[in-house]
Parts: C-alpha cells; sequence; structure tokens
C-alpha cells in the first residue's frame, strides 16, 4: 500500500522527537515534553488537508467509528444502516454500541446505494453509517436526500478514502462525523491508529472525552481535570500519532502519482470489449488506492482471477473474502461473541441467514480489484498491464466468440 512504500527519514525524524523527550503519551507532562505535541501536529495536519474544523486522532479506524457513534448518541436498540461490502469492523462498531445493524444493498459505486438505503429505513432507523468503499465516494447527493426526507443522521466511515473528495469536498465532511483508518493497509499509515473530523466542535468534544475514559484534559494535573463522562481507551500515542504526521505530509504526492498511474490503467484496460469500471460519482475525486473491474458475468470474473494469478499478479476478489462481505460472515450472522451482547437480547431486525442481497451480489461476483502502487516505474507498470492485458482477454474470449 501506498503509505508503506514511503517510509523514510521523515518519519525517522518524527518519531525519534518523541523519543528524545521520553513522553510516549499524548497529554499532558508538559514541561517534559519540551513543546512536542504529535498527536496535536497529526490532528492539524489532517484539518489543514480536509478542510475539517476539527479532528481527533484516536488509536485505530475501528475505534474511530466506535467513538463517532457514541459521540453521536447511537446506542441501546437503534438500527443502523450499514453495507454488506465493507471491512467488517464498520458491523462490529454498530454492535457492540448495542445498536443494530440493518444491511442495505450497494450498487456499482461499491457503497450504499441511495435506494438500497430506502429500501429499508424504517421507525428505529437512528443513522446511516456510509462507508466509502475502496477510496471513493458514494453517491453523495441521492444519500444526503434520502437521509434528509426519513430524519436519519449520516455517519461517514472513510477509513479506505483519505484524500478522496466529492465536488471538492473532503469525503467525511459530508454527514456528522467521519473518520480515516491509518493502519498498516492504508493509503497513509502510522501502524494503527484513526482520526475522525467534523465540523462539529460539541461532537468532537464528546468524542474526546470518549476515547480518554472522560478525561477533560483541563490543565497539567492528570486525575483532577473535571470529567463530564464515562468513556473508555482509544488514545493515540505519540509515536504513532509521529509516523502518521510524517505519511499525511505526503499525502498530495501519494494522490498525484496514484492518480497519474489510474489513467494509464484506465486507458489500457478500458480497450478491452466487454470490460467496465467500477461507477464514479466523482472520478477526478477518487483517491486512486484501488482499481476496479467489472467483468460481464461471475464465470469470466473467476476465470480472470485464475489466470492473473498464474500470471504472478495478485488481485482481490471480494465475493469469497472472509472479511469483507456478508456471503462469508458466518460469526455475524450467528453473533458469535463469548459474551451476551443487546443484539442477542433484542434480536437482529433482519435474518441475516436467509436475507438475500441480489443487487450487491451482481455486483460483487464480477468484481476484480487490485491496489495501485506510488512507486511503480513506468515500465514495471506497462508489463503488469502486458500481463493483465492477456489474462483479461483470455478470460473474455467465450464471451465475444
Amino acid at each position: 500500500m501506498p503509505g508503506t512504500e514511503l517510509f523514510g527519514e521523515e518519519e525517522k525524524k518524527e518519531v525519534m522527537d518523541v523519543l528524545e523527550t521520553g513522553v510516549l503519551f499524548r497529554y499532558n507532562h508538559d514541561v517534559q515534553r519540551k513543546g512536542v505535541w504529535k498527536a496535536k501536529e497529526f490532528e492539524a495536519e489532517i484539518a489543514k488537508f480536509t478542510g475539517a474544523k476539527h479532528a481527533l486522532a484516536v488509536s485505530s479506524g475501528s475505534c474511530a467509528v466506535s467513538a463517532m457513534l457514541a459521540a453521536c448518541g447511537v446506542g441501546y436498540g437503534d438500527e443502523v444502516i450499514v453495507p454488506p461490502f465493507t471491512f467488517v469492523a464498520t458491523i462490529e462498531a454498530v454492535l457492540l454500541a448495542g445498536a443494530l445493524p440493518v444491511f442495505a444493498e450497494i450498487d456499482e459505486t461499491l457503497c450504499l446505494s441511495a435506494a438500497g438505503i430506502k429500501a429499508v429505513c424504517g421507525p428505529k432507523t437512528k443513522a446511516v453509517l456510509l462507508v466509502h468503499m475502496c477510496g471513493a465516494a458514494a453517491d453523495i447527493d441521492g444519500i444526503l436526500a434520502v437521509c434528509k426526507e426519513k430524519n436519519v443522521m449520516l455517519i461517514e466511515d472513510t477509513a479506505q478514502a483519505l484524500g478522496a473528495t466529492y465536488k471538492g469536498k473532503h469525503l467525511g465532511l459530508f454527514g456528522k462525523m467521519g473518520s480515516f483508518s491509518f493502519d498498516f493497509f492504508k493509503i497513509t499509515t502510522c501502524g494503527e491508529g484513526g482520526v475522525i473530523i467534523s465540523n462539529d466542535e460539541a461532537l468532537i468534544q464528546s468524542a474526546e472525552y470518549i476515547s480518554d475514559h472522560g478525561h477533560s484534559h483541563e490543565g497539567d494535573n492528570r486525575g483532577m481535570e473535571p470529567h463530564h463522562m464515562m468513556g473508555t481507551n482509544f488514545r493515540i500515542g505519540e509515536i504513532n500519532a509521529a509516523i502518521g504526521l510524517a505519511q499525511t505530509r505526503k499525502l498530495p504526492k501519494i494522490l498525484k502519482a496514484q492518480r497519474k498511474h489510474k489513467a494509464v490503467i484506465s486507458e489500457r484496460l478500458g480497450r478491452i470489449r466487454g470490460v467496465t469500471f467500477r461507477k464514479q460519482c466523482d472520478d477526478g475525486g477518487d483517491s486512486a488506492t484501488f482499481f476496479h473491474l467489472l467483468m460481464p458475468d461471475e464465470t469470466k470474473a473467476r476465470t480472470c482471477v485464475k489466470l492473473l494469478g498464474e500470471a504472478g499478479i495478485g488481485v482481490a476478489y471480494w465475493y469469497d473474502n472472509m472479511y469483507h462481505y456478508i456471503k462469508q460472515w458466518d460469526h455475524v450472522k450467528d453473533l458469535k461473541m463469548p459474551y451476551r451482547m443487546v443484539a442477542h437480547e433484542l434480536g437482529l431486525p433482519q435474518d441475516l441467514k436467509t436475507l438475500a442481497f441480489p443487487k450487491s451480489n451482481a455486483v460483487m461476483c464480477r468484481l476484480i480489484s487490485f491496489g495501485i502502487r506510488v512507486t511503480w516505474t513506468e515500465q514495471e507498470l506497462n508489463t503488469m498491464l502486458d500481463k493483465m492485458e492477456v489474462a483479461v482477454k483470455k478470460s473474455m474470449e467465450k464471451v465475444l466468440a
């Protein structure tokens, strides 16, 4: 992934700043840290980059989603509309909040569709947890219209789409709150980390309380500050934040390179008759972290995946993925946890063992994705595309006959 391709002296410098103070904790110890506040700098850098009024760094993207749900008042028995195609952390956060996930269909944006949301929105719906999957925007206009009509909150899980925009506005700023992941497999990384953004100061304040056991961080006497609510430990450490800070400063370079490579890939693979690409709501705003092919049918998709593997090109076939598509989520369908949750008591709103997703399946079974690297040379990219063209065309032969 791009962030891990670009580790260098910048990350080392920021980490050494922290180690030289000996303060790995993000709060307090004002004198000892000698002006080194990497978490605060990280937050400021993200706010500046996205145009958000406020940003809060936490220990993971998963914790960011949990903190957002809590800050927005999502809890016991509330229904939250979620996609069947996402990393399972989205669903876990809803269940661990005491809320109940309600699954809606996706479309060729690879994200929840406005029609899918409207079809399952009911009197108990508290929020739509929109995932901008694989680095690009969902149908923001259509989804906002449904949320307004149904009077439900929009919260954005933007874990995979840092740097992506819609009509010039960064994803994560269309709902009440938005969150990014900085884990090892994201566009920028700090090993483990997450950031919440919002233009609502009160919500960010609540999320900060929640992320640090209710500490209000007033003064430099930890344990003696006022506590306005309960919370837990979602804090990021200064070393993780230091790495995230250095990586965030590289985002313009990363996005420029990815979009350049995406243009080359689009031109080359777009020549192949019968293959289409992911639907883009704002093609120029795509972070270009992934490239997506939509084959004519499942058989051709599976054949193509096999041929690409034989050619030494690794791709994702999400339809079979154990952690990203509901088809394989037996542990979610059976609510397998070592303790009793609210969902066990109230029951899920949908029977996930029998619920069908015909529209989502029709997309997912045809979808092939692969990551776009920043450090490809022109020769490396074209050599890969030569092999891809052969594999894709061969898999299409029967279709074109």
